[in-house]
């Protein structure tokens, strides 16, 4: 089947990652079928079913969830449902369908206790409630439908949906002459952007790939090495007013704002995803570079 002809739904569709999804289907001329909060309740198994009995599509794109790592930490039994249960649900469907299903996880699925690549095969082991219910997501969607594509991303940004940690930095900048992030937690910052190009083919040409798969940008760093980075940018290459341009690093331990224990390393690597697609992401400073001059300036 060609791509056009496809009919994705798209699920938390307002959101960074489902909007990016939305607008990049259109663009290819897919079919969409957008679908938020508004359009079927994700804590209620009945109602994903009754309201994905509906409408016919090829593939369905699960974006929505609850990512708040302190809201889930204190509300376990509703990021079950909007993580793992519900989830399971939109699978159940997909496989009596005969659709294609893609269900977003997170690096959070990892204890982060070593340093180093996290690869799809390595053990997992949550360290917090919002780790845990994405990785009993991954078991029951795969569970209900073993043709479902797991991808796993982290420290996604784009112009979709509430601020993004770099938009946040910045707009601190702006403010105050006083940054601070976190440097003893490591990852990889994901580009909305590239995750959107990079899921596409999983549609329609690689659609027998399943299980887990890393999807992130290239490279790892700290929360204040993103932070900085971002910085860096807004003072040197945007020329922005910012009132600070260093950030200061703090440790996770003590920090009052967290109620959710953080794992350490959770960086991610995509030889996997190279290997089936020929495809190796840039660099995250190359992918932020440009989110941040389309922001700002309209172009690349």
């Amino acid at each position: 089947m060609k791509p056009s002809a496809l009919r994705i739904l798209v699920l938390g569709a307002r959101g960074r990652l489902g909007g990016t999804l939305v607008r990049r289907c259109l663009a290819c001329g897919m079919e969409v079928i957008p679908m938020g909060r508004a359009d079927v309740d994700l804590l209620n198994v009945a109602d994903i079913t009754a309201k994905l009995r509906l409408p016919k599509f090829d593939a369905v794109v699960n974006a929505a969830g609850i990512t708040s790592v302190d809201y889930c930490e204190s509300h376990p039994e509703e990021a079950s449902a909007a993580n793992a249960t519900g989830p399971e649900a939109i699978a159940r469907v997909c496989q009596e369908r005969g659709a294609r299903f893609i269900q977003i996880s997170t690096d959070y699925v990892f204890s982060g206790a070593e340093p180093g690549l996290r690869k799809e095969s390595d053990p997992t082991g949550p360290t917090s409630v919002y780790g845990q219910s994405k990785l009993d997501g991954e078991r029951l969607v795969l569970d209900a439908c073993p043709g479902a594509l797991i991808p796993r991303v982290s420290w996604l940004f784009g112009r979709e949906g509430k601020p993004s940690f770099p938009d946040m930095i910045i707009d601190r900048a702006l403010r105050s002459d006083q940054v601070s992030a976190v440097d003893d937690k490591w990852s990889c910052p994901t580009y909305a952007e590239d995750l959107a190009d990079w899921l596409m083919p999983f549609l329609h040409e690689y659609a027998d790939v399943s299980g887990p798969l890393h999807l992130c940008n290239s490279g790892m760093c700290s929360w204040q090495e993103y932070a900085q980075k971002a910085l860096d940018l807004a003072a040197d290459t945007l020329n922005l007013p910012v009132k600070t341009r260093s950030v200061t690093g703090h440790t996770m331990h003590g920090f009052a704002e967290f109620k959710a224990k953080r794992p350490s390393h959770t960086a991610m690597s995509t030889e996997a995803f190279t290997s089936v697609s020929g495809i190796t992401p840039r660099a995250w400073q190359e992918a932020l570079e440009e989110y941040l001059r389309l922001k700002y300036t309209g172009s690349r």
